[in-house]
């Protein structure tokens, strides 16, 4: 069955805006939790922008169900990763200058760094995930490194459906949809889980939850924005039955 990881950076983005103690990032994931979440996804950035250290120390003290934490491949993510034990690290790339993360892990390019990463992730009993461009090198490098699990890399399917005027069968639509598809039917043909997040909303998700074998979906700015008028609880709830609706309607289409 499809699960929904929900993504709280946001919550810590307001709380920093005045440095203040509130909102609460792990109030948010309780609320979450009682919404429907399966899992809750943190990206512990380089400069601290929104989460900090001390949430994701809460954070898994506090939460009752899986925790993601989203890093960059580096030493201090590493020790980190390994204090805290989170359920699962998914390994992202990050420049300080992105207002998010733009665009998947490239491996093929550092093959022998991310290999070392995730081998000691895994060596600490944490399964391990990459973010990746739906592009069958990627697929191929993950596999070769020993990533458990492919979050495949949803934003430009994302973007097309905004800049068509939500026509979900629009031809650059159809075509980015083929391509997670296709990304995903390699990720599991290589024996890995096929995830998939980033940019999608209420509107868009339901294409992408109906594809074949997707486990999980993470969703974190949408949520947050909607939760600001209806609560997190109501918007997670929303959101969950869009995706248990496609990915239904989908299994029963195969």
């Amino acid at each position: 069955m499809i699960e929904l990881g929900v993504n709280i950076d946001h919550v810590a983005t307001v709380r920093q805006a005045r440095r203040t103690h509130e909102p609460d990032p792990v109030w948010a994931s309780v609320e979450a939790h009682l919404g429907g979440a399966d899992g809750i996804t943190v990206h512990l950035r380089e400069d601290r922008r929104h989460i900090q250290d001390e949430d994701v120390r809460r954070l898994r003290e506090l939460t009752h169900i899986k925790l993601n934490l989203e890093m960059a491949a580096t030493d201090e993510m590493l020790a980190i990763a390994a204090r805290i034990r989170p359920e699962m690290a998914m390994l992202v790339p990050e420049g300080r200058h992105e207002v998010t993360t733009e665009g998947g892990l490239d491996i093929v390019s550092q093959e022998a760094r991310i290999r070392e990463i995730v081998a000691s992730l895994a060596g600490a009993g944490i399964t391990t995930s990459v973010f990746i461009d739906a592009e069958l090198a990627q697929v191929e490098a993950a596999a070769r490194i020993g990533a458990q699990v492919c979050e495949i890399h949803t934003g430009p399917y994302a973007h097309a459906f905004h800049a068509r005027g939500r026509d979900s069968e629009s031809a650059a639509v159809v075509s980015e949809l083929a391509r997670i598809r296709a990304a995903g039917d390699a990720v599991r043909g290589l024996g890995m889980r096929f995830n998939a997040g980033h940019a999608l909303n209420y509107h868009n998700v339901q294409p992408v939850a109906a594809l074949p074998g997707v486990r999980e979906l993470h969703i974190g700015h949408s949520i947050v924005s909607r939760a600001m008028f209806v609560g997190m609880r109501e918007a997670v709830r929303e959101m969950k039955r869009l995706m248990r609706e496609a990915a239904g309607a989908g299994s029963g289409g195969l």
